[in-house]
C-alpha cells in the first residue's frame, strides 16, 4: 500500500466537486468512497464526480487523498478553542500552543492537539501505578500462579510462574497515550511533526498493539489521581478510533479510517451551548426533549413508529411574566420554565453564507413554522444564527401577509475569528431582549 506522500492529492472545497480520472480511482478507492458519507460519487466520460459535503479534513484512500477544505476557514488555534467549547472542555493554553494548519488541514490539529497534551503529561511526570505482571522465575516473589504452575511447568520445581504488582508507568492512563502517539505518527504527512510524536511516543509504554488500548478508553475511570489526562485521551480517542464524519464530537464509535469533521454538527453544538448558556443568565434554560414538540398526525407511518415531528436545533423556554421564577408578580405554586406558562424561543443553527445572502425561502417556512407552533401572537420570534466570519451581523426580517404581521426572524451573523464567548455576544443580546418583561 502507498504511503500518504505516495497518494495523488486532491483539493474540494466544501459543498464543491471536481473530477477526477477514471485511472485515478483503483482498487477499493471508488467502493471507498462510495460508502462515506463524506462525499458523494457520480460517473461521467471524463472521469468520477466527486462531491463534498459540510465535512472538511482528509480521508485517505489507497492511491488517493482527498482533501476538503472549509467555505468558512477558521485558524487552527481558533478551531480548536471552538472544538474545547463545543465539547465544555478546559479552554487550552494559548502560550504553550502553536498548531497550525498545515497541509492536513483541519484533521492536521489532531495529532498537534495530542502531542501538545502529552507533552503537558510528560513535563508533569507520568502517573505511576501498581500494575500486575506475570513472570517465570527460581525465586518466590509476589504471589504463585498456582493455575500456570499447575499446566505448564509438568512438575518442575526450579520454574515458579509468578503474580507480582511492579509499581511503574504502565497503568492504562499512559497506555493509550503511547499507542495515539504511535498511530498517529504513522498517519502524519509532515516530517518535523512525525519525528515529535515518535520521540514523545517513545517516552510512554504503549501495548503491543495499539488498537488494544480502545478497550481501556470505553472503560475508563477517572478520579483526582488521572483526571489531568482527560485531555490527551479525549485526543486519542480521535486517533486511534481513525476517525470519521464527526469524530471529533463523538465520543466513541469510529467507522471511516480518515480524520474528518462534519462542521455543520460543530456549528450546532457551539449555537446550542451559547443559547442555554444565554437563557440561564436570563432565567430560562433548554425545554425538555420531548416538551412543546410539533407533530404531524394522520400520515402514514410504520407500526411500532411515532408520528413524525420536527424541533429546532435550540428551544429555549422562559417562565412566563407571573409565574415563580419569571417576571412579574408571583404565580402558583410549581409553574416554572418548563411549565405549561412557558414561552418559547426557537433557535436554528445554520452553517450558511447568510452574510452575503438572503434566507432562503425553505428556511424562512420552516422558521415561520416553529413560530406558529411555540410562540404567542405578541413576540412571534424564531432566531437564525449563522457563522460571520470577521464581523458580527444582525437582521430582522419581517413576513407579512394580506392578514398583517406572520411572524418575525432575527437573523445572527456570529464572528468565527473571535473566541466563543466574545462572538456569542449578539446571540446574549437577543435571548435577553425575548426574555426582557414585555412593556406594561
Amino acid at each position: 500500500m502507498s504511503t500518504p506522500t505516495d497518494r495523488h492529492e486532491v483539493f474540494i472545497d466544501e459543498h464543491e466537486s471536481v473530477v477526477v480520472p477514471h485511472h485515478r480511482l483503483r482498487g477499493n478507492d471508488l467502493a471507498k468512497l462510495r460508502s462515506s458519507t463524506a462525499v458523494s460519487v457520480t460517473e461521467n466520460r471524463h472521469g468520477y464526480v466527486i462531491g463534498a459535503h459540510a465535512t472538511v479534513g482528509v480521508l485517505q484512500l489507497d492511491h488517493l487523498r482527498l482533501v476538503l477544505r472549509p467555505k468558512f476557514p477558521i485558524g487552527g488555534s481558533r478551531l480548536i478553542d471552538w472544538l474545547c467549547y463545543a465539547h465544555g472542555s478546559p479552554e487550552p493554553d494559548e502560550t504553550l500552543r502553536n498548531w497550525p494548519l498545515g497541509r492536513d488541514g483541519y484533521a492536521g490539529l489532531v495529532p498537534a492537539a495530542l502531542l501538545h497534551e502529552c507533552g503537558l503529561l510528560l513535563r508533569r511526570g507520568l502517573r505511576r501505578d501498581y500494575v500486575r505482571r506475570r513472570s517465570v522465575d527460581t525465586t518466590l516473589r509476589g504471589r504463585l500462579d498456582v493455575e500456570a504452575q499447575a499446566t505448564r511447568c509438568y512438575g518442575a520445581v526450579d520454574r515458579l510462574h509468578l503474580q507480582t504488582f511492579e509499581h511503574e508507568d504502565g497503568g492504562w492512563e499512559n497506555l493509550v497515550c503511547g499507542a495515539a502517539l504511535s498511530v498517529a505518527a504513522q498517519r502524519s504527512t509532515d516530517r518535523r511533526q512525525t519525528r515529535l510524536l515518535l520521540d514523545a511516543a517513545g517516552r510512554f509504554p504503549a501495548p503491543r498493539r495499539p488498537l488494544d488500548a480502545l478497550p481501556l478508553l470505553t472503560r475508563a475511570r477517572y478520579t483526582r489521581l488521572n483526571d489531568h489526562y482527560r485531555p490527551a485521551h479525549a485526543w486519542a480517542r480521535t486517533v486511534l478510533g481513525g476517525g470519521g464524519v464527526a469524530d471529533l464530537l463523538e465520543p466513541h464509535g469510529f467507522g471511516a479510517r480518515s480524520l474528518l469533521l462534519n462542521l455543520n454538527v460543530l456549528w450546532e453544538a457551539v449555537v446550542r451551548r451559547m443559547c442555554v448558556d444565554a437563557a440561564v443568565t436570563e432565567g430560562g434554560g433548554a425545554a425538555g426533549q420531548d416538551e412543546g414538540m410539533i407533530r404531524t398526525y394522520g400520515g402514514i407511518r410504520r407500526p411500532g413508529t411515532r408520528d413524525p415531528s420536527f424541533r429546532p436545533d435550540v428551544l429555549l423556554a422562559f417562565p412566563a411574566p407571573g409565574t415563580v421564577g419569571g417576571t412579574g408578580a408571583p404565580g402558583p405554586s410549581g409553574a416554572n420554565a418548563s411549565g405549561p406558562a412557558s414561552r418559547f424561543l426557537a433557535v436554528d443553527a445554520k452553517y450558511k453564507k447568510y452574510n452575503e445572502k438572503n434566507v432562503s425561502a425553505e428556511d424562512r417556512h420552516q422558521l415561520l413554522t416553529y413560530i406558529a407552533g411555540y410562540t404567542d401572537p405578541g413576540t412571534p420570534l424564531a432566531l437564525v444564527v449563522h457563522p460571520s466570519p470577521g464581523e458580527p451581523l444582525r437582521r430582522v426580517l419581517r413576513v407579512e401577509g394580506p392578514r398583517g404581521l406572520l411572524g418575525v426572524i432575527e437573523v445572527l451573523g456570529l464572528d468565527t475569528h473571535a473566541a466563543p464567548k466574545d462572538a456569542a455576544r449578539p446571540l446574549h443580546e437577543a435571548v435577553a431582549r425575548f426574555a426582557a418583561p414585555p412593556p406594561a
